[in-house]
């Protein structure tokens, strides 16, 4: 991706109780343990979803919403509060995304994150690595939306 080899730095699986909503994988040009090294880590990256349900695209908004919310400052919401917009008009245009549907979540440097689902690219880039950063926290920061996924996708064991 952008002209870069990148790796499985883990995978892990979202489920709560007995739904299980996705598995993703954390593809980077080097290995990383923490989210800081993650984070710290020039060049591409990228957030791979696959799912295991049917999901109505406002579930999507909403948990996106809330896992950026959860892990920015108050400066970093105003300052992302634009892109988010953007990104969720852009997720919630695909409509109900179905079982087996695979969603990209690229950070390509020169353009911002890339939304592709099942191989078709949705929308213009969201600018700002700041913005890709964010989105990643929500995976794998202080607040993620589930210990057990953020430590698959560092390549640790499950706890």
């Amino acid at each position: 991706m952008a002209g870069k080899d990148l790796r499985l730095n883990g995978t892990g699986l979202r489920a709560v109780a007995w739904f299980k909503g996705f598995v993703a994988g954390l593809y980077l040009g080097g290995r990383a343990n923490t989210p800081a090294e993650v984070l710290a880590q020039p060049g591409p990256k990228r957030l791979q979803l696959r799912m295991l349900q049917d999901v109505p695209a406002a579930e999507f908004v909403k948990a996106l919403q809330k896992g950026i919310e959860r892990n920015a400052s108050d400066s970093e919401r105003v300052a992302l509060a634009p892109r988010v917009q953007r990104f969720a008009e852009l997720i919630s245009a695909t409509g109900t995304v179905r079982k087996g549907s695979v969603i990209d979540l690229d950070l390509d440097p020169a353009r911002g994150l890339l939304f592709t689902l099942n191989g078709t690219l949705r929308g213009a880039p969201v600018e700002g690595a700041d913005f890709y950063a964010a989105l990643l926290r929500a995976f794998i920061g202080q607040r993620p939306y589930d210990e057990r996924l953020k430590a698959g996708l560092l390549g640790q064991p499950a706890q």
